[in-house]
């Protein structure tokens, strides 16, 4: 009888314990227990679309789980930050930022997240210059020349940018200060209206990727004067950037990473971020990435580093310009 008992309590108390077992959260279990979603805050069919699921799907074919991108576009990615925001910080929720989701932060006064407190940074898949481009009629041919034009003719010299407050504003507004020159800006409903308009002469330039003007760039229709990276790139590595022309300390890249929610474990982390770097660094994904910018070493740090140095500029650009949301 004895044996009998204490048979019936182990099988008790084993049957309690996998209750327990199943009772606890997924993200308790070993992660990834179910499909990831992947926030895009842009519509779908872009660049920058492209790039999180070609991320995604290798992040997914390496940990044997789906990576699931979700498009959740509009309000300059406002409405996909806060849709992120709002997810459990489990690791089950990735959101892709770009250089609107620290430009945001202080144009729209009322948002209901702050990225500084919400998210933290996983890993940086690309970055990419802008290059400051100019329709040849207006008759310069390097930085020295354009910004000796603008001070000689100051709020006649336009840029045109994709609408107020997107990246091309924020870094003509930030040349404007750094540089000491007043110049117009024109805002269109895009880039493409905003590039139809350059190569027209309707506007004298424009801050735009390379992937944009490339071809316009080599078949003359427009001037490249130089990027707007720290250093020279290896794509670009024939272009001088505007620090080398005269504007010191100017710095400005088009970035895409992976952030993850505040308080997501640091084991689940850990995993994001050891796949995050393989993936990128797959001999594929690398040389598709390197056709339209620069590859990162996609690391924690990495991402951080420039989170730390992207806050401070555009927060002082976007107050010293007074920029208000369209």
């Amino acid at each position: 009888m004895r044996l009998t008992f204490a048979n019936a309590a182990r099988r008790s108390c084993c049957a309690l314990l996998a209750g327990l077992l199943c009772a606890l959260p997924v993200a308790a279990q070993s992660w990834p227990a179910k499909p990831v979603r992947v926030i895009v805050p842009f519509p779908p069919g872009g660049a920058s679309d492209a790039l999180a699921r070609m991320v995604a799907q290798k992040m997914g074919e390496q940990l044997g789980q789906s990576f699931v991108v979700e498009n959740r576009p509009g309000a300059a990615s406002t409405i996909g930050i806060a849709e992120a925001a709002k997810a459990p910080a489990d690791g089950y929720t990735l959101l892709l930022a770009a250089a609107p989701f620290v430009i945001t932060q202080y144009v729209y006064p009322k948002l209901s997240y702050d990225v500084r407190k919400d998210f933290v940074p996983l890993g940086l898949l690309q970055t990419t210059p802008t290059l400051l481009v100019v329709n040849p009629a207006l008759g310069v041919a390097s930085v020295a020349d354009f910004l000796k034009l603008a001070r000689a003719k100051p709020g006649q010299i336009s840029y045109a940018t994709p609408g107020s407050g997107s990246l091309p504003h924020l870094i003509g507004e930030l040349l404007k200060m750094q540089a000491g020159v007043d110049l117009l800006h024109v805002p269109y409903k895009g880039g493409g209206p905003a590039l139809a308009d350059l190569l027209a002469g309707h506007a004298n330039s424009a801050f735009l990727s390379p992937i944009e003007v490339n071809a316009h760039i080599k078949s003359g229709k427009l001037l490249a004067l130089a990027a707007t990276s720290a250093r020279r790139t290896p794509s670009l590595a024939s272009l001088p950037t505007l620090a080398e022309s005269g504007v010191n300390d100017f710095e400005s890249l088009a970035w895409f990473g992976f952030v993850a929610r505040a308080g997501t474990p640091a084991d689940v982390m850990a995993k994001l971020s050891e796949h995050l770097q393989r993936a990128v660094n797959n001999a594929e994904v690398r040389g598709k990435i390197a056709q339209s910018g620069d590859v990162p070493a996609a690391t924690v740090q990495e991402f951080a580093d420039l989170l730390a140095r992207e806050h401070p500029r555009w927060e002082r650009t976007v107050k010293s310009a007074n920029i208000k949301p369209e």
